[in-house]
């Protein structure tokens, strides 16, 4: 567990892409969506504008295509902006959100060549599991978030969905003071994270910046970037995701830097 009060070193490492934009397997373009698998600290891209996910390993200075990255396409073998990818270990697949597609595939995690379509006529933006390994989607194009249990195609809605019958109200739990800078706002949120003690996690894109909302708190704090938009190690520029390790380590997809960062954990108390 990551301690409400925990606090990481303010200058990021670059883990991945960091090498302009382009297509080669050391570079990243418009990435969006990561996976950080905790066994080994390898790290999962969604690099939407080369329709492809790049599989990163620890310590690597480039990466290697596994899934797509055979040009953009509805094919099986291609993707179509991946916005988000998870690894789902009981399966030992990459489960994609293909969006420009309108589908979630699956694909092998070792030597894939092809996916397979687990979920249709979706505008797939993000999705996670539980730990029953239940799939939960963001559906961008109906305003919602569905959950799929294992071997479900059409899954029930859990949040979002306004205007339908038996929607799902939520709670705010950051932000909603209205676009801005302030300690209250967020401005363009992209990513979300939140760990077993309801502690909140946000890629305040706009703010360049990650925020933390302990349960129950009306006020976030920042606890990386928001020193202004660039390139430097204490800086981001339009996060769009993050993740944890193990050990709480954070990793950080640094869109417009095209990169991803990781800020390792100072202390945990």
């Amino acid at each position: 567990d990551i301690h409400p009060n925990a606090r990481w070193q303010q200058n990021g490492l670059t883990v991945a892409g960091g090498n302009g934009y382009g297509n080669g397997i050391n570079q990243l373009s418009n990435p969006c969506g990561l996976y950080v698998d905790d066994d080994d600290q390898t790290g999962y891209i969604a690099d939407a504008s080369n329709h492809r996910i790049v599989e990163w390993k620890w310590g690597a200075t480039s990466g290697q295509v596994v899934a797509g990255g055979n040009g953009k396409g509805n094919g099986t073998h291609q993707l179509s902006n991946p916005l988000d990818v998870i690894v789902d270990k009981e399966r030992d697949s990459l489960i994609i959100c293909d969006s420009s597609n309108n589908r979630v595939v699956r694909w092998p995690r070792r030597n894939g060549t092809s996916g397979e379509t687990i979920i249709s006529n979706i505008h797939c933006g993000g999705l996670t599991m539980d730990e029953n390994g239940s799939l939960y989607v963001v559906d961008n194009g109906k305003d919602e978030v569905r959950r799929y249990r294992r071997g479900e195609s059409q899954g029930i809605v859990v949040a979002g969905g306004n205007g339908m019958e038996g929607a799902k109200q939520g709670i705010v739990v950051a932000g909603d003071q209205g676009q801005g800078h302030g300690l209250t706002q967020l401005s363009h949120p992209w990513g979300v994270v939140v760990d077993q003690l309801g502690t909140v996690y946000v890629a305040d894109a706009g703010n360049d910046r990650i925020m933390r909302w302990p349960k129950g708190v009306t006020k976030g704090s920042v606890i990386v970037g928001g020193n202004a938009e660039g390139g430097q190690s204490n800086q981001l520029n339009g996060p769009t995701g993050l993740s944890f390790d193990r050990h709480g380590n954070l990793y950080v997809v640094d869109n417009g830097n095209r990169r991803v960062q990781k800020f390792n954990i100072d202390s945990n108390s």
